[in-house]
């Protein structure tokens, strides 16, 4: 996959489909999207995804917005699956002040763009005056097929990013799992914590420092999957800040995979999300918390026997 970043002006020689949004965790409410720019894919055009660095709503509201996805984990996504161009436009003044009619030349124009993709309730362009209308009226004129895709419901509510960033935060990661059709996950560089789970508490663990626009659950332990490198093992992980361990830790994901004593210090991993246990408690000694890890670690094992 090329992966264009950092700039406002693109060029693609081959014809293309390309599909916009935000993207923030690639979930079930993007299927029909995907599945239809394979479906063009298979006609010889190349697939491309459109999207900013930064979602456009936290730029203009100033508010601070937490991610399903970060950029880098959003990029190994769509790796995964196939797309050949990913294109994370940043979010300038220029290209929020674009009218829609410019905006849509633009793309067609620099990408080569044969099929545009979208669903219902893309909106774009200066004022998000554009809409999946918008991509309909200009299609004739300037030479492109306008396939415009129906929302998916999970009950009686559309699938999308603020559904399930909803669920996440509330702790309920089978359902937000369910939305997505995968694993909620965190990514990132194992760094060095205090050197207490193994040497002190017996239960060696791997710490990740996420960072502070990744959406994380609430504080608490979970039942995990952790892949280093090709292979995938179980584990459970808490969410927080340890606050049974003095000295104002911050929040992270700190894990313990089963029958795993290697030193992967600096290696990128995955753990991926199953399953809430308890929330996150200060214990009165070490000896408690420990008494409380056997009792998470037993709790998961029979969770992976039955599953």
């Amino acid at each position: 996959m090329k992966y264009i970043k950092g700039k406002t002006e693109f060029h693609i020689e081959e014809p293309t489909v390309i599909s916009f949004g935000k993207f923030d965790g690639l979930h079930r409410g993007h299927e029909l999207l995907m599945d239809y720019m394979f479906e063009k894919k298979k006609t010889g055009l190349s697939t491309v995804v459109f999207t900013f660095d930064i979602p456009p709503k936290s730029l203009i509201s100033r508010a601070p917005h937490k991610l399903i996805t970060t950029n880098e984990e959003r990029r190994n996504i769509f790796e995964h699956i196939g797309v050949d161009y990913l294109i994370e436009c940043p979010f300038t003044p220029d290209i929020m002040c674009m009218e829609p009619q410019e905006f849509i030349r633009k793309i067609v124009e620099e990408l080569n763009v044969k099929c545009m993709v979208a669903g219902r309730d893309f909106q774009f362009g200066h004022n998000r005056a554009g809409t999946y209308r918008t991509l309909i009226q200009y299609a004739g004129e300037l030479g492109y097929e306008a396939a415009v895709m129906e929302k998916i419901r999970d009950g009686k509510r559309d699938i999308s990013s603020t559904f399930i960033r909803e669920r996440i935060s509330a702790g309920d990661i089978e359902m937000a799992n369910r939305l997505l059709g995968y694993a909620f996950f965190v990514q990132g560089t194992v760094e060095h914590g205090n050197h207490m789970g193994g040497p002190v508490l017996g239960f060696p663990t791997i710490n990740l420092l996420p960072p502070p626009d990744k959406l994380l659950p609430p504080n608490g332990v979970y039942i995990t999957e952790t892949t280093v490198g090709e292979s995938t093992y179980q584990g459970i992980s808490n969410v927080g800040c340890k606050p049974t361990i003095a000295g104002g830790n911050p929040i992270g994901v700190e894990t313990h995979i089963f029958d795993f004593n290697r030193n992967i210090y600096g290696s990128q991993v995955k753990v991926e999300f199953l399953k809430r246990v308890r929330p996150e408690y200060k214990f009165a000694s070490l000896e408690e918390l420990t008494a409380q890890m056997q009792e998470d670690i037993a709790f998961a094992e029979k969770f992976f026997e039955l599953h």
